[in-house]
């Protein structure tokens, strides 16, 4: 992109900086403000179309006093801690990226836009792209940006109707085409209390290997301290000084307040807070789902504060800071963040574990914004008749936690799912599950009014949302092997997310060491309790993002023996398994052995 280009994309963001009256937003916002330099951010990241509060552990967090809180997140919450917390003429609203992507039905059944509309209407400025915004492809991601409707669903109903495309723009500075042109603008300027503001987007450059290949053919994505930087200068070069970087990036922790910065597990995001340019004053970031706020120092070693807002719309995080009026730059002294946890007015006080009651929570509570509600009510209706359909029933809650091995119930039951699906067929001996597209739990709990242990449509594909395909797929014993060593940090295909523990269907069992060099972690490989050889060929189902290479499973795409079935979608194979076999137990995971 030229820099004639860059500019004319620069004026086009500060000229969109008036913004618009929305219905979550105070009416005193409308009063002229009093530019002191004072600026306000008010952030979420990673709110998975959740326009409804979440059910389950999606729903559960841990606030600033010690308590967890059951009962956190939805829009209209959201919207009205949006509202509470808007300081007139001196806030921006903005994101760090999955928004939209892996969503309960009420949004993914019309492409997200019914996320995107209210998120707009929240007052959203401007977001980072996440790697699930390219979930449906670079295509379908520009068309939720300007506008259209789908290419083969066609319009939504009310209240959706023609899709006009997005309110807020979104960010990719490190995305780039086989040209070299950001098909997503890589920056923006917003003008605030009299102060320009540019906000660089940054997803993470894994995304390649957790989505699905088809859908970002021609794109790179380019590291995001390298990509960042380079923003950072075009921005310093067109004159402004204060400079926020939204990143699809971040840190695992350990539980802790949500204004904590907690011992840290992972440190991706840790390093491109330290490496962005020194210009960039504040990072915002998402992607692992944390709540955190912390300090590092820029390149220069000025104090720089990043922050992350959980997921889901569970929290709200806000950052205040001013702007020195003689070098027009923040005073990195002045910014302050607070993590405010959306708790409903429905919340209790739980455990970890989400597995008592003891009593409502008496922290701050979020009546739900009246027109936000209705249009949530509006969309919901929309999609009743498909959402609330019973499908199967389950003798207790069917969850995520994990054993010591990295195994859950949940996940051997979709393995299990897919395996039945494709076995007639497609002659599948085994099937595995990757465990990040396990997206909630099944509990036994009703969540409306269907009955305690109804799973209904909804909730099923609020476990499976992603609609891939089933597929089965030949393998050697020792292509297996490699799969499942593949699991672990420190292999030649430079896996460095430790513990991506795939999901076993029932009939394979197998061990692996904790303390052995990586290609000799795994053993005593076994299907239907008969030991696996090297040579020995193998059907296995998977979905369509696992036989891509997803995950960094790189020995999926690169097996020897190409030849590919497919079958139904993991979403029908996992309804079609709860319907055959009604009432379900939850799986024991107890088919991975951990070895010293």
């Amino acid at each position: 992109m030229t820099s004639r280009t860059l500019l004319r994309l620069a004026v086009a963001g500060a000229v969109a900086a008036g913004g618009f009256a929305l219905a979550s937003i105070p009416a005193e916002a409308a009063k002229p403000p009093k530019k002191d330099g004072s600026v306000r951010l008010l952030t979420i990241n990673d709110f998975h179309g959740n326009l409804e509060t979440p059910a389950g552990s999606s729903g559960r967090i841990l606030d600033e006093n010690g308590v967890f809180v059951q009962g956190t997140g939805g829009a209209a919450f959201l919207a009205t801690a949006v509202k509470e917390h808007w300081a007139a003429g001196k806030t921006n609203v903005v994101a760090s990226g999955d928004l939209i992507g892996a969503s309960p039905l009420i949004s993914a059944a019309y492409h997200d836009e019914p996320t995107v509309q209210i998120l707009g209407k929240l007052g959203l400025d401007v977001s980072g792209v996440g790697n699930h915004e390219y979930d449906e492809g670079i295509a379908e991601l520009r068309r939720i940006q300007n506008g259209g409707c789908h290419p083969v669903d066609g319009c939504a109903p009310a209240p959706g109707g023609r899709w006009r495309g997005a309110e807020f723009q979104y960010l990719a500075a490190n995305v780039v085409d086989e040209r070299g042109r950001y098909p997503i603008a890589p920056f923006s300027i917003k003008i605030v209390n009299g102060v320009k503001v540019g906000y660089i987007g940054l997803v993470t450059k894994t995304t390649p290997t957790i989505v699905t290949a088809e859908g970002i053919q021609g794109l790179t994505f380019q590291d995001e301290v390298e990509a960042g930087n380079r923003a950072s200068k075009w921005l310093s070069k067109l004159g402004v000084k204060v400079q926020v970087a939204l990143v699809h990036e971040g840190d695992a922790v350990a539980v802790a307040s949500p204004d904590a910065c907690p011992s840290k597990v992972g440190t991706a995001g840790e390093v491109i807070a330290k490496g962005l340019d020194a210009a960039v004053d504040v990072v915002v970031m998402g992607h692992s789902h944390q709540a955190y706020i912390c300090e590092t120092a820029d390149p220069k070693g000025q104090r720089r504060v990043y922050t992350q807002g959980s997921s889901f719309g569970r929290v709200l995080t806000q950052i205040d800071f001013k702007v020195n009026p003689r070098t027009k730059d923040v005073d990195r002294a002045s910014v302050v963040a607070d993590n405010h946890v959306v708790a409903t007015p429905a919340a209790y006080i739980t455990n970890a574990g989400g597995t008592v009651n003891s009593g409502p929570y008496t922290g701050r509570l979020y009546a739900p914004d009246a027109a936000i509600d209705t249009l949530v009510g509006q969309w919901k209706t929309a999609v009743s008749a498909v959402a609330n359909k019973q499908v199967g029933t389950i003798t207790a809650n069917i969850g995520r936690a994990p054993a010591a091995s990295g195994e859950f119930p949940l996940g051997n039951l979709i393995a299990d799912s897919q395996l039945a699906a494709t076995k007639a067929d497609g002659g599948a001996q085994i099937a595995f599950m990757n465990p990040g597209g396990v997206r909630t739990d099944l509990t036994f709990t009703q969540s409306g009014s269907e009955g305690d242990g109804v799973v209904t449509y909804g909730e099923a594909f609020a476990v499976q949302p992603f609609n891939n395909l089933t597929q089965v797929i030949t393998l050697t014993g020792a292509e297996l092997k490699t799969v499942l060593e593949q699991q672990f940090a420190g292999g030649p295909n430079n896996q460095v997310a430790a513990g991506r523990i795939l999901q076993p269907s029932s009939n394979f069992t197998y061990s692996y060491s904790t303390s052995a060099a990586w290609g000799t972690k795994v053993s005593d490989m076994k299907i239907d309790g008969v030991p696996v050889t090297d040579t020995q060929t193998i059907k296995v189902a998977v979905n369509n993002f696992l036989v891509g290479g997803g995950d960094a499973f790189a020995q999926f795409a690169g097996r020897t023996d190409k030849s590919l079935w497919s079958g139904p979608l993991d979403i029908d194979a996992f309804v079609a398994y709860l319907s055959a076999n009604s009432p379900v137990a939850p799986p024991a995971p107890t088919h991975i052995t951990v070895l010293p």
